[in-house]
């Protein structure tokens, strides 16, 4: 018997001696994990959830939708030729993502599709979104928010607000103070996108002013000649062609879409970049019907 042998049992013996019961091994304490370890271990379980939300209900190619016209040849071109990227997600409460958390924003989303897309390529997606804001609101912040970035590509959600609160004539100042905006863009050279209002329940009650809201956002991108993401359509086809309820893709407010509302939202938008980039690196001029998408 080695030293420590030995010394092991004298300790026992000296304790029964002394009319101490003998100590029986502790078990081990489960090592505490660290709050780095932690914070690890959310993203990851994070990441998985971020990974196969659409794998459990999938965003399938569109069904009758046609393409939305206009191109990205400021943004395409960037990262065709490895350029550092900046685009600004411009817009009120689901900009921000609410009812999800950040990873599952769709700027998060269309950051992390980007990225795994072209891996190679600095792409930054800035999000600029402020709840409960429309127009008139967003237009006093433009410049800090917006045109101090100096961004590559603006994505502009806006109208929803106008339409859940508004009258005819808030609807009207919209599209003026938009189409506005537009035009301070491209003095800039800058690429747009506009997104115009969600199909949820609380726009589709407000059937007359929603209508009148994506109507003029779609006659301000005919006129600027940019791209109109119709979000509103796309929304309405999960609904009423798929047969989608509601709750499948909105939170219980009536307004704000789930997570995988976003996550779908997101895969088309990065789909129309990805289409546009492909075509500039094969060499082929952008066409105008270049935004096209995959919704559900």
């Amino acid at each position: 018997m080695n030293f420590h042998g030995r010394l092991a049992i004298a300790a026992v013996a000296g304790a029964m001696v002394c009319g101490l019961p003998a100590l029986a091994q502790a078990p081990e304490a489960p090592q505490q994990k660290g709050l780095g370890t932690k914070a690890i271990e959310a993203a990851k379980s994070a990441a998985r959830g971020a990974g196969d939300i659409l794998t459990r209900v999938p965003c399938l190619p569109a069904k009758g939708l046609k393409n939305v016209p206009g191109s990205l040849p400021r943004v395409a071109r960037r990262i065709a030729a490895g350029e550092p990227v900046t685009i600004v997600a411009f817009g009120s409460s689901t900009t921000v993502g609410f009812g999800t958390s950040a990873a599952y924003n769709y700027p998060s989303r269309l950051a992390d599709q980007l990225r795994r897309k072209f891996p190679t390529a600095d792409i930054s997606v800035i999000n600029r979104g402020m709840g409960g804001q429309d127009a008139p609101e967003m237009m006093k912040r433009f410049d800090a928010a917006v045109l101090d970035t100096d961004p590559d590509l603006v994505i502009w959600q806006v109208g929803t607000n106008a339409v859940v609160k508004g009258n005819a004539s808030d609807i009207a100042a919209t599209a003026a103070l938009v189409e506005d905006g537009i035009a301070r863009l491209q003095a800039r050279g800058i690429d747009v996108v506009l997104i115009d209002p969600q199909y949820v329940p609380a726009v589709a009650a407000k059937t007359e002013n929603a209508s009148r809201m994506v109507k003029l956002l779609g006659d301000v991108a005919k006129l600027k000649n940019i791209s109109v993401f119709p979000r509103f359509d796309v929304m309405r086809q999960w609904h009423e062609d798929e047969k989608m309820p509601f709750d499948k893709f909105v939170i219980g407010d009536g307004l704000h879409m789930n997570d995988w509302g976003y996550a779908c939202f997101a895969q088309l938008l990065g789909d129309t970049i990805i289409k546009s980039v492909g075509q500039v690196k094969a060499g082929v001029n952008i066409p105008s019907n270049v935004m096209t998408f995959r919704p559900m």
